[in-house]
């Protein structure tokens, strides 16, 4: 490596050929990938969920988080009011986003999701 040391207003600066600066650039963002991907891989076996794509491209759409959870799950609407101890209409109108949910019904719905409330409760 051909590195030139030079003194700019009392700071000392290192010039180099681009090339050699470009190459040193990409060693260090594969060294920042290298690094991201590993802390990644440490939180999924701490037990983070990851989503496929397909998941938020619904959600960011505006469907209903809960519709979106419960199909991600693979659970039916009936599995989902059986699990949360809801009459099936009650689940298809909170669904459906015509009626609202007691502070109740949503708790019971994140646990029998094993979701947070945050994930499932529309942003309205």
């Amino acid at each position: 490596m051909t590195v030139q040391i030079i003194e700019m207003d009392g700071r000392k600066m290192a010039s180099l050929p681009e090339e050699e600066y470009r190459s040193l650039a990409e060693l260090a963002e594969d060294a920042g990938d290298s690094l991201a991907a590993e802390r990644a891989e440490a939180r999924r076996l701490a037990g983070e969920e990851y989503l496929p794509h397909c998941v938020v491209d619904r959600l960011v759409a505006g469907e209903h988080p809960l519709a979106v959870w419960r199909t991600y799950r693979g659970m039916t609407p009936q599995d989902l009011a059986a699990r949360a101890g809801l009459a099936i209409e009650r689940l298809a109108a909170i669904e459906a986003q015509d009626g609202r949910a007691s502070a109740r019904e949503w708790r019971r719905l994140a646990d029998a999701l094993d979701l947070e409330l945050d994930d499932i409760m529309p942003l309205d």
